[in-house]
């Protein structure tokens, strides 16, 4: 009996025939369609049930990568029908490519692997990986897709969570803390200051509130500024921004209103202004400005 191992060419010669390739070829596109087809289900329930949504959506990418494995053994048992020495070919061949041209890719697909069987994040969840931020929206074999805050969707490869940190706001919740930062002028009443700002988090609209979940208001203080920082949970991630924005408006609103002012450093010359100058009038000149930034 021949010992002799098949070189990979003999493997590909014995088993690809057009009828074989067309076979695979249907398949693949078959498994692709219904992969999108159950993302696109798993999209619409998550959005009607929003309590749950990323708990369901969740579920997507553990799918994805779990069909995908049993499709690619069925081809390899049932259409291919490799044998144990066509697998010892086969896996020699995937190790040169891979060794040698792939190796971004591999990297890539163990990434994605490690991110499902880890729970490294969610979809769902807004992260922050190197210097992208935003909202998984997908997490797919190579790169994991998010929505940044410009509403643009940026693919960010997954062998990043091997040489980056990953922080993740809410981790699987829909709730997630929100910072906010405003600034006055030291000669402000800063208590009152902090009373105002804690009272327009507590009365927002977005805000998410349990025994558990609370709004804790710091101050702090530097050479030209106090810095009044809100800590508090917006009731859903993707109402982050407007969070902030309704504290902050309503909180600068009550500020006018009892004479808390911000940074004169901030805002050189606006608050010794004529009664009915505009602060444009009272900008220094450009070359005026450009001294000043040689300095």
């Amino acid at each position: 009996m021949s010992d002799h191992n098949p070189s990979p060419a003999e493997v590909l010669s014995s088993i690809l025939n057009f009828e074989v390739v067309l076979q695979i070829i249907v398949l693949l596109v078959v498994s692709h369609i219904f992969v999108k087809v159950v993302a696109s289900i798993l999209s619409r329930i998550s959005e009607r049930f929003e309590s749950h949504r990323v708990h369901i959506r969740m579920i997507e990418p553990l799918f994805r990568i779990v069909f995908y494995l049993i499709v690619i053994y069925y081809i390899a048992s049932y259409v291919l029908t490799i044998s144990s020495n066509q697998l010892v070919a086969f896996s020699a061949l995937a190790g040169a490519v891979i060794g040698f041209g792939l190796k971004d890719l591999f990297a890539d697909v163990a990434g994605g692997i490690v991110i499902i069987l880890e729970s490294t994040y969610h979809v769902g969840d807004q992260i922050r990986m190197g210097d992208y931020y935003g909202e998984v929206i997908d997490i797919g074999l190579r790169a994991t897709q998010l929505r940044t805050p410009d509403d643009n969707t940026v693919s960010v490869p997954n062998n990043l969570i091997f040489i980056e940190s990953v922080a993740s706001g809410n981790y699987g919740k829909s709730e997630m803390m929100v910072i906010t930062d405003m600034f006055i002028d030291p000669q402000s009443d800063a208590y009152l200051a902090m009373k105002i700002s804690e009272e327009a988090a507590f009365t927002s609209k977005y805000i998410f509130l349990d025994d558990k979940h609370g709004v804790t208001v710091l101050l702090n203080e530097f050479p030209s500024h106090l810095r009044v920082r809100i800590k508090a949970y917006v009731n859903n991630l993707r109402y982050e921004f407007e969070f902030r924005s309704d504290i902050t408006r309503r909180s600068w609103k009550a500020f006018a209103q009892h004479d808390i002012k911000a940074p004169e450093a901030f805002f050189p010359g606006y608050y010794q202004r004529e009664p009915g100058e505009s602060f444009s009038q009272n900008r220094p000149s450009r070359s005026e400005r450009a001294g000043f930034e040689d300095m």
